[in-house]
């Protein structure tokens, strides 16, 4: 076996004694922590100043979902992203065909999030040994995703790093198009407008420090049968890939957007991105099933679920309200809150003040 698969842990208290039952789980404690991490950027970015003068030149500051460069007409997008640790429950399955599905959705549904079309793809690949059929999977995975984005992969890298890598490392770079005149940066967002979310397939592809957390403390492992669906797996269900959000450009041209969001890692907090003003969720997707069952075996609460996971909305798109059924019908999705003045609420539950 090419890849060392991480091991469940049914061990039910810890080293103190202390029941994993009784003890509220968290996406810090578990070692990613949003607040540090948002420390880590400003440290990594204060120091890039230089920027391109004439074509080429950048269009928006660091800190959207992607960067903008002018090129005549149009402007280039570029994302970067991974797949992130969601590669250590593939590992535990032994399947590998659907993670680029999630690589390539985790870039694209960024550059629509800005208005976008993606239109090319490279990936990089780091690996600490060689298997054919793995990276037969991976491709598999990579092929589908570029399909339903109606890109090309036009190239990549593939590195061999054993005194680094444990196992595989998947990210990629997605490079998109818009015209000056359509780019998306939420600046035209307004008080009242409405709010449109398109359901995620589940998980998609953040939070899974915390998921493996939290299987590891629990009585399952992922090869066990799912308890809200008797017909998967739960590693199964964790492997579904990351759903890309092409409608969203069909929107794009029928309606009059505002703003877009990619809800991802660090859950509906990513809305800060995109407005200062506030979301009010009236009427919230019903999360996956996935998700009650994570909440219900680490005892998470119900606020560090809506900062960590999407929470079964992997998009955002605002509008006006006159348009709001239009676009809902268009994607599947459904009219779920307004803009406010300020806070993020999902009902009663205030996500952020």
């Amino acid at each position: 076996m090419l890849l060392r698969p991480y091991t469940a842990n049914s061990n039910l208290t810890n080293n103190a004694g202390i029941s994993m039952k009784d003890k509220h789980l968290t996406y810090a404690g578990s070692g990613v922590d949003i607040e540090k991490e948002e420390v880590t950027i400003k440290a990594l970015t204060k120091s890039m100043s230089y920027k391109r003068e004439g074509l080429g030149a950048p269009l928006t500051g660091i800190g959207h979902y992607a960067g903008l460069i002018d090129f005549g007409e149009y402007a280039l997008a570029l994302a970067t992203d991974g797949v992130g640790s969601k590669v250590l429950i593939a590992n535990e399955m032994e399947r590998w065909n659907t993670v680029g599905i999630d690589c390539i959705a985790m870039n694209v549904n960024d550059l629509l999030a800005i208005g976008a079309e993606p239109i090319s793809f490279v990936d990089y690949l780091a690996l600490e040994k060689h298997d054919e059929d793995f990276a037969s999977q991976i491709g598999e995975g990579l092929r589908k995703g570029a399909e339903i984005s109606r890109m090309t992969i036009v190239g990549g890298e593939t590195a061999t790093l054993p005194d680094i890598i444990k196992g595989f490392d998947l990210a990629g770079t997605c490079l998109g198009m818009v015209r000056k005149e359509n780019i998306i940066t939420g600046e035209n967002i307004q008080v009242g407008d409405a709010i449109v979310g398109i359901p995620s397939a589940g998980i998609h592809s953040n939070g899974y420090t915390l998921v493996r957390k939290i299987i590891s403390q629990s009585s399952y492992s992922c090869h066990d049968t799912f308890p809200y669906d008797d017909s998967t797996t739960i590693g199964d269900e964790l492997l579904i890939p990351t759903r890309i959000y092409m409608e969203v450009l069909d929107v794009i041209k029928e309606c009059d957007v505002h703003g877009l969001a990619h809800i991802t890692g660090s859950g509906l907090l990513k809305l800060k991105r995109i407005t200062e003003f506030g979301f009010d969720f009236y009427d919230p997707i019903e999360p996956n099933a996935i998700f009650k069952f994570l909440q219900k075996e680490g005892n998470v609460d119900e606020l560090e679920m809506y900062r960590t996971f999407n929470m079964g909305m992997g998009f955002v798109i605002i509008l006006p309200q006159e348009q709001a059924k239009k676009a809902a019908d268009m994607t599947g999705g459904k009219i779920v809150g307004r803009i406010t003045e300020k806070g993020i609420k999902v009902g009663d539950l205030v996500i952020t003040e």
